[in-house]
């Protein structure tokens, strides 16, 4: 029997692979084998650390949330104003409220001192 050139279809579909895995170091841009586990290992992350991401930014703007509302005279806690906020059905969300203890603390504590009278 002769020899069968298995060369467009698996080239093609191999270089497609190649071209995801290009910026990694080493073998893992390079060796077939290596490169489909680093591919499926990549992708994974990606799709793992979305949700780290958006909980790792929720766990920074609370904290940043905490830090402002316990800088102020009256000194209470973060759960004490989700709470008030939630009782006066205040629509302002953690982001917001975080931007607000960043760039407008006079704002925060107008609202925080606002729902404690």
């Amino acid at each position: 029997m002769t020899r069968i050139r298995r060369g467009y279809i698996a080239r093609r579909r191999r270089t497609k692979i190649r071209l995801f895995t290009s910026s990694f170091r080493g073998a893992h841009s390079r060796l077939t084998r290596t490169i489909i586990q680093q591919k499926i290992k990549a992708l994974f992350s990606a799709y793992r650390d979305r949700d780290r991401h958006k909980r790792n930014f929720r766990c920074l703007w609370v904290t940043r949330i905490n830090a402002a509302i316990r800088e102020n005279e009256l000194s209470y806690s973060y759960s004490t104003l989700i709470n008030n906020l939630y009782k006066r059905q205040l629509l302002l969300n953690r982001k917001i409220l975080a931007q607000l203890a960043i760039l407008n603390r006079n704002c925060l504590y107008l609202i925080s001192n606002d729902m404690i009278k």
